[in-house]
């Protein structure tokens, strides 16, 4: 940038569209470029994944079909639609599993619920036990209800099979 006196000057044109060193380069061979465009192409993907395929095919440094050098983020989020920082968390997760196109246009399987389960395996071998028997005098078989009844009415420590409010 040129300073004249206190008022800086706009960068030159070439300032603007000099290459850049890409810490995250997005490299794809012929066969996942032809997978990712026939994935944007048919209409029946999710449009998460439709949207990071887009991302990843405006990336790539290896198409053959480009004319010049790859665009900046802010032009690829402007032709997929998305903001700046979709396209920089969507380089990111390329780079950070390995190169995998799959993994990182599909959404990642959580380790944990984000709930932990309110019954335990202890106690649904116990309601699984309970429904296999036979059911009390006067009825035919277990229904929800009647399962609801014992099971709260038997437990010492009540355990919440229904939500709270529902009652026991």
């Amino acid at each position: 940038m040129l300073v004249v006196g206190r008022l800086p000057l706009p960068p030159a044109r070439s300032e603007l569209t000099m290459s850049r060193s890409k810490t995250r380069p997005v490299v794809l061979s012929p066969a996942e470029r032809h997978a990712l465009t026939r994935l944007v192409r048919t209409g029946s993907h999710p449009a998460q994944q439709v949207r990071r395929a887009r991302i990843l095919l405006e990336l790539d440094e290896g198409d053959p079909d480009r004319e010049g050098p790859v665009p900046r983020q802010a032009v690829v989020a402007e032709r997929a639609g998305v903001h700046v920082d979709t396209v920089v968390k969507v380089s990111r997760a390329y780079a950070e599993r390995g190169g995998d196109v799959q993994a990182t246009i599909s959404r990642k399987k959580r380790a944990t619920p984000p709930v932990a389960p309110t019954v335990t395996g202890e106690v649904e071998a116990r309601l699984v036990a309970l429904a296999c028997s036979a059911p009390p005098p006067g009825y035919d078989r277990w229904s929800l209800r009647l399962l609801e009844k014992h099971v709260c009415s038997s437990m010492t420590s009540r355990i919440w099979i229904t939500p709270p409010s529902a009652g026991c």
